[in-house]
């Protein structure tokens, strides 16, 4: 089991396992938690976002997915700025060490519903900031129920809310931004009582971060 980070540059070597990505997000986004706009006959959840643009981020175990979360920059159209704006009462944050977190989403068999944070989902949270550090990339953007703001803090992230939370399909939603160093790092390994670095695959960095 890895954490594989996928990028325009090697997303062709992950055809299959986006597609279980795409058909985890439907189910997740659509039949769980009623977002009926994402609705697709084909059951795949697939926007406008899904470009050369993203960095999708992936925990397989071999060939079976079992999370998933995709990253797209600040610095171009993303969920905030063109599809939520009305979650943000001020200026969006924008910039190039700022990018936004999105469709994250874990398969049924691997929540752990009596934990802070299930194993999964330490880790693809672990790898987040194993990457942004080593992308020049220190705050990410959230749209997310309001429960996971203590979650966030608890894991030494430094969280702002930039709105009230608003309806979204079954439940709140609310954005935020959350920074994150080396010591969010240390309190997600120290959580899940492991010092193993969490991605195990990924591209070489650019350290220009995309815009």
């Amino acid at each position: 089991m890895g954490i594989h980070i996928v990028t325009a540059e090697n997303i062709g070597s992950y055809a299959e396992a986006m597609e279980q990505a795409y058909r985890l997000r439907h189910a997740v986004f659509v039949e769980e938690m009623g977002w009926n706009d994402l609705r697709r006959p084909d059951g795949r959840e697939i926007d406008q976002f899904d470009d050369g643009r993203a960095v999708h981020i992936l925990y397989l175990d071999g060939d079976q997915l079992v999370g998933y979360q995709r990253m797209l920059p600040s610095m171009r159209p993303h969920l905030l700025s063109e599809v939520m704006p009305h979650l943000c009462d001020g200026d969006f944050p924008v910039g190039p060490h700022i990018w936004e977190w999105t469709r994250y989403c874990v398969t049924k068999e691997h929540r752990d519903r009596g934990r802070m944070l299930s194993l999964a989902g330490n880790l693809l949270l672990s790898a987040i900031v194993e990457w942004g550090l080593e992308s020049g990339v220190s705050k990410i953007i959230i749209e997310m129920n309001p429960i996971w703001l203590l979650r966030l803090v608890q894991l030494h992230f430094r969280v702002t809310p930039l709105g009230i939370p608003q309806k979204a399909g079954k439940d709140s939603i609310v954005a935020v931004t959350a920074a994150f160093d080396s010591r969010t790092l240390a309190r997600l390994r120290d959580v899940r009582g492991d010092n193993r670095r969490a991605i195990t695959v990924q591209p070489a960095i650019d350290r220009r971060v995309r815009a």
